[in-house]
């Protein structure tokens, strides 16, 4: 392509070409080598460039305008492109992104009111079964109060009947009344002591629903999770494990050290190790890397746990004092003093968490990653509580 039809034509008046400043020659000679315009002398025998690679001035002149004009071409289309970019393409992009920022607005507003309707719903139902339960309770009660108001009543007619047959009879007459004694004492016989009965007590089970436990899970979950900086005591653990510098991370090693400073406090035979932090009240949550672990158990113990021997009583979950989420191979179990219950659970959990709401009595094990509940426990917890852990297999570690 002509230099004329991209405007670089020379312009007139243009100063003289410059000579070479060695031999004063004009520079019709390109040196490749060198990157410079030489002259005839400088090509010539006993010059300089003597041998390098060599073109005519015109014709790398003419090349240098080719690579111009064919740059100036790729800078138009890529001005084009851009131009027709900015003057088609972003405008729609616009007008997608506002018209998808509008949808997406419209289902979060309308899931979240699907939400608020479906957790209203079950606000009413699970208040009116409070309500029905505080009634059933209240009506057994005074149900209980009346029977027994009659029953003390009766025994107390029995009991006059029976001091005036006393004091007012000679023997004669005492002996003549004895049927009307014994019925009256077979009477007061019938009449039992009070007994314990769980229809006078309020059943707190009326508050437990699966969607509230799911809901408030993921919400003490995207709130608390990692709020705990639960560290474990070095004192307590296993000479079967070893603890990261962090105190967050503990390793099973079959191997004892040689080394192993023992105290009142370590657990000398079963992998275990315990937190160095207690809860005495209130809500509680932390999260357990357990996906590299085969063999473990996460829950909470008492501080009355056994550390001592092979036996039961400091085997997590085999004793009153611990209550953990196990691990056995594909085998997962919640334990509590020699109870096992199974846990059908689908897959293995890569985290595992742990909440603990000492207020409500409630032990909960849920999946951080998709926020399934795994399992509940309801008991009056003694305190304090501390997390408790033990490993067979690899490793676990607190997540902070």
């Amino acid at each position: 392509m002509a230099a004329e039809s991209v405007g670089l034509e020379p312009e007139p008046g243009s100063e003289p070409d410059p000579l070479c400043s060695e031999h004063g020659r004009p520079l019709s000679w390109f040196c490749g080598s060198d990157r410079r315009p030489v002259c005839d002398a400088c090509t010539g025998p006993g010059g300089r460039c003597r041998g390098h690679r060599l073109c005519r001035t015109e014709e790398r002149a003419e090349e240098l305008r080719n690579k111009i004009v064919d740059q100036c071409e790729r800078l138009q289309l890529q001005s084009a492109g851009i131009s027709k970019y900015m003057a088609e393409v972003l405008p729609g992009k616009s007008q997608r992104a506002v018209s998808r920022a509008s949808a997406a607005r419209e289902l979060v507003i309308q899931r979240l009111s699907l939400v608020r309707s479906l957790c209203e719903s079950e606000e009413q139902r699970l208040l009116e079964q409070v309500h029905g339960e505080e009634e059933r309770t209240h009506q057994s009660i005074l149900t209980q109060r009346v029977h027994w108001a009659e029953a003390l009543q009766k025994l107390d007619t029995i009991r006059t009947s029976l001091v005036g047959l006393l004091t007012h009879l000679d023997d004669i007459q005492l002996i003549q009344k004895e049927q009307e004694i014994f019925e009256r004492t077979e009477e007061a016989e019938g009449i039992l002591d009070p007994q314990e009965s769980e229809k006078l007590n309020f059943n707190e089970k009326c508050t437990r629903s699966p969607l509230l436990t799911q809901l408030w899970a993921t919400a003490v979950l995207g709130s608390l999770s990692g709020m705990e900086d639960v560290r474990i005591d070095e004192k307590t653990v296993s000479p079967l494990l070893q603890l990261s510098d962090d105190r967050r991370t503990v390793t099973f090693s079959a191997k004892k050290p040689k080394a192993c400073v023992d105290g009142p406090e370590r657990f000398d035979h079963w992998p275990n190790a315990l937190a160095a932090t207690s809860f005495q009240e209130g809500l509680h949550a932390w999260v357990v890397n357990v996906q590299n672990s085969c063999a473990y158990k996460v829950g909470v113990a008492s501080g009355q746990l056994p550390r001592k021997g092979s036996g039961n009583d400091c085997r997590l979950g085999h004793n009153e004092f611990s209550w953990v989420f196990s691990r056995y191979d594909q085998e997962f179990r919640f334990l509590h003093n020699g109870q096992h219950e199974p846990l059908g659970l689908l897959q293995c959990p890569a985290q595992l968490g742990v909440l603990l709401d000492l207020q409500a009595g409630e032990l909960l094990f849920y999946e951080p990653a998709s926020g399934t509940v795994l399992f509940t426990f309801h008991t009056s917890f003694p305190t304090p509580l501390f997390p408790v852990f033990a490993v067979a297999d690899q490793t676990i570690s607190i997540i902070h």
